[in-house]
């Protein structure tokens, strides 16, 4: 009855082509995988986000997560005008890899915070929000991210960031960098502080890693560690073909 069942669903399935039932031939159990619900796909997608952000979260974290690695946060334009004219001052020659270093330590010491903010905000993901994401673009469930947390992350992460770059001396080291070019006759005054821009380049790192997560586990299934992954994201895997 069961090769009869396994069949009949196959013949099924090559007759319309249009079939939009994710159902799948287990072979060495010799059963068929039922279309994951509502409730699983949510789940599954939760826990995904879950993965995707731990992992990226963490990645950043780490020392050196941002100052060597592709989200390492560049110094702005109008910062780098104040470095190359103070140079040749004494007291300021490094001026620019020290400030570089710093940001993105105040960075990763920031990104330690910003795990359970995700997390905090994946739960409000509805049934219909879920299945939207699961057969949207490789991005979809960062920018979904990006969309619904942005503002709320950036209101609990900027402090953590004025905080961490106040504790290794940043902002003090860019006020007394700026303080003393604009004494400089004739130049156009800057503003000393760092904080929004840092807070800004410091999240779009932190999507960007999520981002890199949800592409792993939406192209390899070597991502897909649990049966509930495996089941949810076959059905985006049927989706595409």
């Amino acid at each position: 009855m069961k090769k009869i069942a396994i069949l009949t669903l196959l013949a099924t399935c090559f007759t319309f082509s249009s079939c939009d039932v994710l159902q799948e031939v287990a072979n060495q159990a010799g059963t068929v995988l039922s279309e994951p619900t509502l409730s699983e796909i949510g789940q599954g997608l939760k826990e995904a986000l879950k993965n995707g952000i731990g992992k990226g979260a963490d990645a950043l974290a780490q020392r050196d997560g941002y100052f060597k690695s592709a989200y390492k946060i560049l110094l702005p334009s109008d910062v780098r005008k104040v470095t190359d004219r103070l140079k040749n001052i004494p007291g300021f020659s490094n001026i620019e890899n020290e400030l570089l270093e710093k940001m993105n330590r105040g960075a990763e010491d920031a990104a330690k915070e910003a795990k359970p903010i995700f997390v905090a905000a994946i739960t409000g993901l509805t049934f219909s929000d879920a299945t939207n994401i699961l057969l949207g673009s490789d991005n979809a469930a960062t920018q979904y991210l990006n969309r619904t947390t942005n503002q709320p992350l950036y209101d609990k992460f900027n402090p953590k960031i004025v905080a961490s770059l106040n504790k290794i001396g940043a902002n003090d080291l860019w006020k007394k960098a700026a303080d003393t070019y604009n004494r400089i006759p004739l130049v156009t005054k800057i503003n000393a502080d760092l904080d929004d821009y840092v807070t800004k380049e410091a999240l779009k790192g932190l999507f960007g890693k999520i981002g890199e997560e949800e592409k792993n586990i939406r192209h390899n299934k070597a991502f897909r560690n649990t049966d509930l992954l495996r089941k949810v994201f076959a059905k985006q895997d049927a989706n595409r073909k």
